[in-house]
C-alpha cells in the first residue's frame, strides 16, 4: 500500500492511495497563494495601478517593465493570476480510478485533473459539496473572464532571470507549473463526472474495496472517508470540526479500529478561538460604522459567511445598527444564500428542526426580507443605484487579487475611517495588502477557522486509536514563528509518518488475509475433524475462481466422458487415474515422549541439540539425524530404508491425520 503526496499545502490536500489494485485520489485542492505574486485585477481602470513603475535590473541588462511592476518595495507580475496545481509528474494520473472529495474547498483543482490528464474514472462527493463547489468555480471563472488581460507574462519565469529578481519572487519554486484559471466549459465537463453519495452510504469499488463518506462537521456536506476491505481499514480525515456550527456534527465513532489514519486539514490559526474572533469582528464592525466609516469583509461566497450573517442578525439591534445596509456582492450570491436554506438534511439538528415549523434554517432569510441584507451579482447595475454609505460589504475574493473587492479597496483605501476585516484564514493579510500600500484604512485580522486544533485532534486520536497516523510534515513541528510552542504540533506514540509534496510513502501494514466464499455443494462435501476442543479442520480440494476481486472455491469439475468415435481404435484408452490426496498432518512431536519411544525400540544413544527452530536428534549408533521443527520433521538416513521407515512411523504416532 502506497501514498503519493501531490500537494504540499496541509489544508488543500491532494494525495493518491494505492490499495488492493485500486488507485484512489483523496481530494484535489488548488493552492491559490501563488496569486499573491500578481497585481490585482480592477473592474474599472485604476490610475494608481497603471502608474506603478516597471522593473529593470540594476545593471540595465534585463528590462521587464511590461511584465513586472513595483509597489512599496515589492515586485508583482502584471498578468492574469496563475495557480499552483497538484503535482502531475509523480505518477500517471490517467490510472486513477476514483476521486473522493471531502469538502468544496478541496475540489477547486478538479477540472485540471479530470480534463487534462486522461482521467476516465468517477468522482464521489455529497450533493452540497458538488453544488457549492460548482458555485465557487463559477465565481472564480467569472472573476477572471470579466477582466481580460491582453498580455501574458512569461519571461520572468526564466531561471536565469528569476534569480536576479528581488524576494519573494526570487524564492518561488516550480513557477513553470503554474496555470491560468480553467474555463466554464471545463468546469461543467469535470462536474459531469461526479457521482453523488450520502453520509454512511457504502460504495463498492471493483469488488476490491468499499468507500464510505462520514460527516466531518466542517461545512455543508463536508466528509471524512472510510476506505476498507474485509480485513484492512484506512480512514481519511480532512477538514473536520467538533464545534457546534451549522453543519451536521462530526461522526467520530466510525473512525475507530483503523489500521492507518491519514490526517489533513487542521486549523490554520491554532491560537485563535473562533468564538473570540466572532466577538472581535462584531465590535470592530460596530466601532467603524458609528464613526461614519465603511466596513469591507473579503470572504468566500459560502461557508463562514453564513455564520457571520447569523452572528450579525443577533448583534444588529443591540448595537443600534438597524439602519446600516449590509451588501453581499458575488456572481453567485443569490444561489449561495438559497442553497444554504434548501440543504436542510445536511444541517445540524437545531437547524433541521426549523424546517418543520416551517422556518428558514438560517436567519439571513429574515435579513433579506427586512431589506437589511441585499445581494448583487456585481458592483454594476442595481447596486450602483442603491448603494449608500456607511455600509458593510461582504465580497470576494479573499486574496484581494480579483473580484469586486479590488474596486472597494481602491475606493475606500485612502480613508482612515474605513476598516477591512479579514475573516478567512487562507492568506497572509500582510501579503494580501502589499499591492495596495500605502494604505490609510484600518486593518483588522479576525481569522475564523472552525477546523480541529492540535488539542482536539490529540483527544480524537486517543479515542479512535488508529495503529498508524500519516500527516503533513507541518504538523510534526511547531510553526516557525512560534518555535517554542510544543503544543502546536502532533505528539503521538508511535510518532506520525510525515509527508511533503512529491513524497511517496509505503504505509506500514501488510495485507495478510483475503476472504473466499465456498459454494454450497462444496461445503456439503467437507468432513471436519476436531483438532482441539471446539476447533475442527477440514481439507478441501477445489478450483479457485477470481472475478471482479471476489474469490470463490468451486468443486473440481469431473472429466467429461470421451465422445463415441465411429472409427475403431486399436488401443483402448484408460481413463486417467485420480490419485487420493495424501492426508495432512498436524500437531507437534513432544521431545521427552519421543525419546522414550525411541528407547523402547532399542535406540538409546541419542544426542540432542537445541536449535532456533526446534531440536536435532543425532542417533549415534545408527549414524542418523532427526530434525524436529515447528513446521516439519526431517529424517536424514543414508542407505538404510528399513530404519527410515521405522522412524517415520514412530514420528507419525504423535501427529494427527486430516
Amino acid at each position: 500500500m502506497k501514498l503519493y503526496c501531490l500537494s504540499g499545502h496541509p489544508t488543500l490536500p491532494c494525495n493518491v492511495l494505492k490499495f488492493k489494485s485500486t488507485t484512489i485520489m483523496l481530494d484535489c485542492g488548488l493552492d491559490m497563494t501563488s496569486a499573491l505574486h500578481f497585481l490585482p485585477l480592477p473592474l474599472v481602470h485604476s490610475p494608481r495601478l497603471s502608474r506603478l513603475p516597471g522593473w529593470v535590473s540594476k545593471d540595465g541588462t534585463v528590462n521587464l517593465e511590461k511584465e513586472l511592476k513595483e509597489c512599496a518595495g515589492r515586485l508583482f507580475v502584471d498578468s492574469l493570476p496563475e495557480f499552483c496545481l497538484p503535482e502531475k509528474e509523480l505518477l500517471d494520473l490517467s490510472t486513477i480510478d476514483v476521486i473522493l472529495i471531502s469538502n468544496y474547498h478541496c475540489m477547486m483543482a478538479l477540472p485540471y485533473i479530470t480534463e487534462h490528464t486522461g482521467f476516465t474514472g468517477t468522482v464521489y462527493a455529497t450533493e452540497p459539496t458538488l453544488q457549492i463547489g460548482r458555485l465557487l468555480m463559477e465565481e472564480l471563472v467569472n472573476f477572471m473572464e470579466r477582466v481580460p488581460k491582453a498580455q501574458s507574462a512569461t519571461c520572468w519565469k526564466n531561471k536565469d532571470i528569476q534569480r536576479l529578481l528581488p524576494g519573494p519572487l526570487k524564492e518561488v519554486v516550480d513557477v513553470w507549473t503554474w496555470k491560468k484559471c480553467y474555463s466554464m466549459q471545463e468546469v461543467n465537463s469535470a462536474l459531469c463526472k461526479v457521482q453523488l453519495v450520502g453520509y454512511s452510504q457504502k460504495v463498492e469499488l471493483f469488488g476490491a474495496v468499499q468507500v464510505t463518506p462520514l460527516s466531518s462537521g466542517y461545512s455543508l456536506g463536508s466528509s471524512n472517508w472510510i476506505i476498507q476491505s474485509h480485513y484492512e481499514k484506512v480512514s481519511y480525515v480532512s477538514g473536520s470540526s467538533l464545534l457546534t456550527t451549522h453543519p451536521q456534527p462530526m461522526d467520530q465513532s466510525s473512525l475507530k479500529n483503523s489500521d492507518v489514519l491519514i490526517l489533513t486539514g487542521l486549523t490554520q490559526i491554532p491560537t485563535a478561538n473562533p468564538d473570540g474572533m466572532l466577538g472581535e469582528f462584531c465590535s470592530n464592525l460596530a466601532m467603524t460604522i458609528r464613526a461614519g466609516g465603511n466596513v469591507l469583509v473579503p470572504c468566500y461566497s459560502s461557508g463562514v459567511i453564513y455564520d457571520l450573517l447569523e452572528c450579525l442578525h443577533q448583534f444588529i439591534d443591540s448595537a443600534n445598527l438597524g439602519t446600516t445596509p449590509f451588501y453581499f456582492i458575488s456572481p453567485v450570491a443569490n444561489s449561495s444564500l438559497e442553497f444554504s436554506q434548501i440543504f436542510a438534511e445536511w444541517l445540524c439538528q437545531n437547524k433541521q428542526s426549523k424546517v418543520y415549523f416551517p422556518e428558514p434554517p438560517f436567519p439571513h432569510a429574515e435579513l433579506i426580507q427586512t431589506n437589511k441584507l441585499k445581494h448583487y451579482p456585481s458592483i454594476h447595475g442595481n447596486f450602483s443605484n442603491e448603494f449608500r454609505q456607511p455600509c458593510v460589504v461582504f465580497t470576494g475574493h479573499p486574496s484581494l487579487r480579483f473580484g469586486d473587492v479590488v474596486h472597494f479597496m481602491e475606493l475606500w483605501g485612502k480613508s482612515s475611517l474605513n476598516t477591512i476585516i479579514f475573516t478567512e484564514p487562507d492568506f497572509s493579510y500582510l501579503d494580501v495588502l502589499a499591492p495596495y500600500q500605502p494604505l490609510a484604512m484600518k486593518c483588522v485580522y479576525c481569522p475564523i477557522d472552525t477546523r480541529l486544533n492540535f488539542h482536539q485532534v490529540s483527544k480524537l486520536l486517543k479515542e479512535v486509536q488508529p495503529l498508524h497516523v500519516v500527516c503533513p510534515e507541518q504538523y510534526t513541528q511547531p510553526p516557525l514563528s512560534q518555535a517554542h510552542r510544543a503544543d502546536l504540533m502532533l505528539e503521538l506514540q508511535p510518532p506520525p509518518m510525515p509527508y511533503r509534496r512529491c513524497a511517496v510513502l509505503g504505509l506500514p501494514f501488510r495485507r495478510r488475509y483475503e476472504r473466499i466464499q465456498l459454494l454450497p455443494e462444496l461445503a456439503k462435501s467437507l468432513v471436519p475433524s476436531e483438532v482441539k476442543p471446539g476447533i475442527s479442520v477440514a481439507t478441501v480440494s477445489a478450483v479457485l475462481q477470481s472475478k471482479d476481486n471476489k474469490h470463490m472455491l468451486q468443486p473440481v469439475p469431473k472429466p467429461a466422458p470421451a465422445p463415441p468415435s465411429k472409427k475403431r481404435k486399436r488401443v483402448v484408452e484408460e481413463p486417467p487415474e485420480v490419485l487420493t490426496p495424501k492426508p495432512l498432518l498436524s500437531g507437534a512431536v513432544p521431545l521427552e515422549h519421543f525419546l522414550a519411544t525411541l528407547s523402547k525400540h532399542g535406540i538409546t544413544e541419542v544426542k540432542v541439540e537445541d536449535t532456533v527452530d526446534g531440536h536435532i536428534l543425532h542417533l549415534q549408533a545408527e549414524d542418523t539425524l532427526i530434525q524436529l521443527e515447528e513446521d516439519g520433521t526431517h529424517i536424514v538416513c543414508d542407505n538404510n530404508e528399513p530404519l527410515r521407515t521405522v522412524l517415520r512411523d514412530l514420528v507419525l504416532r504423535f501427529l494427527q491425520k486430516l
